[in-house]
């Protein structure tokens, strides 16, 4: 299974515009509480981003992260420098971005954008422009419009991504 993270571009985090690089992981909820902790909705599926000491990006520059719960429904977070309810209401609505994870044995959302997808026939179905969040597998989308879910893929190798699609996927449509 792939690792949700939103890959951005861009040059300055003040500007609304993310430095390139770095993952979006999450966007900053409301304040909770008067010490500064805030929610916080991840869009990556590795929660030890949140882990204490971890390394963050706000629109208040690179914080740690100084403590973190999930409450059953929802993760907390306060971050380093921020133990205020007004500070942590100035983080509303922003992104949090982290440095993307090493981990040889997974399969990351970034870097399979720009990929060609070839099927068990050797054909050549297009290149990846995205990677669509689905209930029941993600999808590949393709320059050529197909999705292809993500459980079709069998290998990945650099500049490409071997699947084993039933016959006839990349005639429809």
């Amino acid at each position: 299974m792939a690792s949700r993270s939103k890959s951005t571009s861009g040059t300055d985090l003040s500007l609304g515009v993310e430095p390139p690089g770095l993952l979006e992981i999450a966007t900053v909820g409301r304040a909770h509480g008067l010490r500064g902790d805030v929610v916080v909705h991840p869009v990556t599926n590795r929660l030890e981003r949140f882990d204490v000491g971890s390394a963050l990006i706000t629109a208040l520059g690179k914080r740690a992260v100084s403590r973190s719960r999930f409450d059953g429904s929802r993760w907390l977070v306060r971050f380093e420098g921020i133990d205020d309810r007004d500070a942590a209401a100035a983080l509303t609505g922003t992104t949090v971005l982290a440095e993307p994870l090493s981990d040889p044995d997974e399969l990351w959302v970034h870097e399979l954008c720009g990929r060609s997808v070839i099927d068990q026939h050797g054909f050549d179905a297009g290149v990846i422009t995205s990677v669509v969040a689905n209930p029941a597998a993600d999808l590949l989308e393709l320059d050529t419009g197909h999705l292809v879910p993500l459980t079709f893929v069998v290998r990945c190798e650099p500049g490409a991504v071997y699947v084993e699609v039933p016959d006839g996927l990349f005639e429809l449509g």
